[in-house]
C-alpha cells in the first residue's frame, strides 16, 4: 500500500462551506472539526466542530451540545460538492485538519498518489480559487515539522532535469569532479553556457523548495 502524500491548501474563497462561513461571522478561528466525509456516491456525511459566537443563520449549521463558552455543532454534507471538504471526499482523500479563519479555509489532507493529487488540486484551483498550495509531504516523515519539506521536481522543465540528471551521472558535483561543464555539454548536444544555464536555474527551482524561500 502507498504511503500516500500529505497536502496543506489554504483557500481564500472556499465556496459556500458552512465552518468558514462561521468563522467568517464570528471572528473566531475553528480548528477543532471532526468529519465523516463520503466517497463516490455514498450517503450523507457530517461534520462536527467546536466553536464560540453566535452561528449564521444558516439550515445546514445545527447545534448540538454545549460545552461551557463553546458550543459543538454540526453540519450534513449532501454531496453536492459545494466546499473543498466535499470535493476531496469525492476523490477519496481524507482530512486530516481543518483551520477555518476571517472567511477562509487551510486543510490538510492526504491523497493516495501524486497523480491524484494533480488531479485534485486541478479541480480544486477551478472550482475554488484562488489556492495557495503550501506544503507537501511524503512519507515516512522524518526530523521536526520544520524540517520536512517537498522538493517538486515538476517546476523543471524536461531539458532542465534532463541536464541536473547527465550532469548527476557523469560525477558534475563530485570532488573532485569526474566531468567538467564542457565534456556534460558535449555529450547533451548543447553550448557550454547553455548547459550552465539550465543546470544553474534547475538548482534555483530546487533550493527555493528546500529552503522554502524564492529569490526575486
Amino acid at each position: 500500500m502507498s504511503s500516500g502524500i500529505r497536502a496543506t491548501v489554504a483557500f481564500a474563497e472556499p465556496g459556500d462551506c458552512p465552518i468558514a462561513a462561521f468563522a467568517g461571522a464570528t471572528g473566531t478561528v475553528i480548528d477543532q472539526v471532526s468529519t465523516s466525509i463520503s466517497s463516490g456516491d455514498a450517503e450523507d456525511s457530517v461534520s462536527e466542530f467546536l466553536a464560540t459566537g453566535t452561528p449564521p443563520d444558516r439550515d445546514d449549521i445545527t447545534p448540538v451540545f454545549s460545552y461551557g463558552e463553546q458550543t459543538l455543532y454540526r453540519t450534513v454534507h449532501e454531496g453536492g460538492q459545494i466546499c473543498p471538504c466535499e470535493c476531496l471526499g469525492s476523490y477519496g482523500c481524507p482530512v486530516h485538519r481543518y483551520v477555518a479563519e476571517d472567511g477562509g479555509l487551510t486543510l490538510v489532507f492526504h491523497a493516495a498518489d501524486f497523480e491524484t493529487l494533480q488531479t485534485v488540486i486541478g479541480q480544486l484551483r477551478e472550482r475554488y480559487p484562488p489556492v495557495d498550495v503550501q506544503r507537501l509531504l511524503q512519507p515516512p516523515l522524518k526530523g521536526t515539522q520544520e524540517e520536512r519539506v517537498f522538493v517538486n521536481r515538476g517546476r523543471l522543465t524536461d531539458r532542465q532535469l534532463e541536464v541536473l540528471e547527465r550532469a548527476y551521472e557523469m560525477g558534475y558535483f563530485e570532488r573532485p569532479k569526474e566531468a567538467n561543464a564542457t565534456e556534460i555539454a558535449e555529450q547533451l548536444g548543447i553550448a557550454q553556457s547553455t548547459f550552465t544555464e539550465h543546470l544553474m536555474t534547475a538548482q534555483r527551482k530546487l533550493l527555493d523548495d528546500a529552503l522554502e524561500s524564492e529569490r526575486p
